[in-house]
């Protein structure tokens, strides 16, 4: 009843955290110099698209009626608190706004047609990344302070250290074909082959396992050292308390012991990234799509940001703080699962 009454809490509580955060957002992209008006009033005036949104001494070659008409069409014209309450109610939360940067669209549109790719693209870099580093902290763990345990460090902190755009750069230099000499095995950009609806459906899988396979490279290794030292240092800290002794004592042997008792204790810091597959398989990785030109949700969302696309903006950032924080529920939930003794009880 009262892990209930928590969770019950924790929902509710999503309510005003949202709103907190997107009026937040919405407040200080208001103040963004850049914005639509500033756009339309350059286009009018000549100037060429990409440049700094500021009005210039021209400005009085465009009249204050036309001002306030390009205004009232982006809804500038009305208070603040009015045209957050028309994005979050009448707009649901933006996703009926049309784009600015992409004629006859809204943001839902334009969400729901890279979200496909995201997702794949998300998941299958979440999944792996537990897949590989759990293990190897535990294999770490077992073979503390020897060879393969200082050998792997080694590996894992050299990863770390590199910048993810620099490595995946030199992903594609080497397997790309993009220099002479080098290997040329996996395609150097996008998603799919232009070929890609003509292909039966054994190659269309191995055509997207070819596209995916240095991006989710380049995930992993930018969450790997963080994760496997984190199941290295749970294990040890479990191995070495009272209860393992008491355990051995008893007669138990060293594997049964880890693997019955202190396996699952050594879970419960790693479950805190589990509710982070909410977002992480919605939102995307923008430095890596960016890298590898793959057509997903970091990739809009940074376009949105450049293009001074509110309305696309808004709507992303609306849907990965919603995931965020039902993700930290998921946490939470997760916590319970393994060690069925936490308690939610106030302080």
């Amino acid at each position: 009843m009262e892990r209930a009454d928590y969770f019950i809490r924790r929902f509710l509580l999503v309510i005003p955290t949202f709103i907190g955060i997107t009026f937040t957002c919405f407040l200080l992209i208001q103040f963004v110099p850049g914005g639509p008006v500033e756009q339309a009033l350059m286009k009018m005036k000549g100037v060429a698209d990409g440049g700094q949104a500021t009005v210039s001494a021209n400005a009085a070659s465009i009249s204050e009626e036309q001002r306030q008409q390009i205004e009232a069409h982006f809804g500038f014209d009305k208070p603040l608190y009015q045209r957050y309450w028309n994005w979050l109610v009448r707009d649901r939360i933006g996703m009926t706004m049309e784009s600015y940067s992409f004629p006859n669209k809204n943001a839902w549109q334009l969400i729901s047609e890279r979200f496909p790719v995201s997702l794949i693209f998300g998941i299958t870099g979440f999944f792996l990344t537990y897949l590989v580093c759990i293990p190897l902290g535990i294999l770490k763990a077992l073979h503390h302070n020897k060879t393969f345990d200082v050998a792997s460090s080694i590996v894992v902190f050299v990863g770390y250290a590199i910048p993810v755009f620099a490595f995946g750069m030199v992903l594609k230099m080497v397997f790309c074909g993009t220099v002479d000499g080098l290997f040329d095995v996996f395609p150097m950009s996008g998603f799919t082959s232009d070929n890609f609806e003509t292909l039966s459906f054994g190659l269309k899988v191995k055509d997207i396992v070819m596209h995916m396979f240095l991006p989710v490279v380049c995930y992993m290794v930018g969450h790997f050292a963080v994760l496997t030292l984190l199941m290295k240092n749970s294990l040890l800290e479990q191995i070495g308390k009272d209860y393992m002794r008491c355990v051995l004592a008893k007669g138990a042997g060293f594997s049964r012991a880890v693997w019955l008792h202190a396996f699952r204790n050594s879970l419960i810091p790693i479950a805190t990234g589990f509710g982070s597959v909410l977002s992480v398989m919605f939102a995307g990785s923008v430095i890596i799509e960016q890298v590898f030109e793959i057509p997903g949700m970091g990739r809009l969302s940074l376009e949105a940001i450049v293009g001074r696309d509110y309305p696309v903006f808004m709507g992303i950032l609306a849907l990965t703080s919603l995931l965020g924080l039902l993700g930290n529920i998921l946490s939470d939930f997760c916590y319970v699962i393994i060690d069925p003794r936490i308690n939610f009880k106030k302080s």
